[in-house]
């Protein structure tokens, strides 16, 4: 059951910028290593770095830059470094022995200043495909990320986006969401035939910008 699965973020992240519809849905993304990161954080006030594979929020670290250097960010801990060298040997010593991607960092919406994303659950029955589940998913207090399996909570996506962006219409960004995962899934579907079920991971920002974080091809 389910169809074909894909491990890899970087093919699907690939595959959905060839489309110019969807590529300004995604965060900027480049592989993990030295000239990229210190050019992103040039950039950006803030990146995530993440395993190409694995899911559940293993492995993921943030790391800031500011005006007193640079931090890193796992899980509850944070650790501050007076300039880009010393966090860049830090982080190779944290992170865990897999290949890693780094993506622009996007300041969430927030419920009493805890992040939240959605999870949409989208499934191919017979010839067509339909929608399972849309899901608001908000961090535990203290945390930046939103998976379950770390602490965080689950509500509906509407109580989500009226709480957290309560001056946009949520009912028109459920819309954009759906819009947004049939066009998606279209684009992987001719990449990858054989899939048959995708969770994509949805973030808005504080203008009401969607951004598309990810999709799983093996949505828990």
């Amino acid at each position: 059951m389910g169809g074909r699965q894909l491990a890899s973020k970087w093919l699907k992240t690939e595959a959905l910028l060839t489309d110019p519809e969807v590529a300004p849905y995604i965060p900027q993304t480049r592989g993990l290593n030295r000239e990229n990161l210190y050019s992103m954080l040039e950039s950006y006030e803030f990146v995530v770095v993440k395993p190409i594979v694995g899911g559940g929020g293993y492995g993921v670290i943030k790391i800031n830059r500011s005006g007193m250097g640079y931090s890193i960010t796992k899980s509850l801990q944070t650790s501050r470094y007076a300039n880009f060298n010393d966090m860049y040997q830090a982080l190779l010593r944290v992170k865990v022995r897999r290949k890693y991607l780094i993506q622009q960092g996007i300041h969430l919406a927030r419920i009493q200043g805890r992040p939240i994303d959605y999870r949409v659950k989208y499934v191919k029955s017979g010839d067509h495909w339909e929608f399972r589940a849309m899901v608001g998913r908000l961090a535990r207090q203290g945390l930046f990320v939103t998976n379950l399996c770390k602490g965080g909570r689950l509500l509906s996506c509407s109580e989500g986006l009226r709480r957290s962006l309560p001056h946009i219409s949520s009912a028109a960004k459920r819309n954009e969401m759906r819009h947004l995962t049939r066009k998606c899934t279209a684009i992987l579907e001719r990449h990858f035939p054989g899939i048959g079920q995708l969770g994509f991971d949805y973030g808005l920002d504080y203008s009401g910008k969607i951004w598309i974080f990810e999709v799983n091809t093996r949505p828990q």
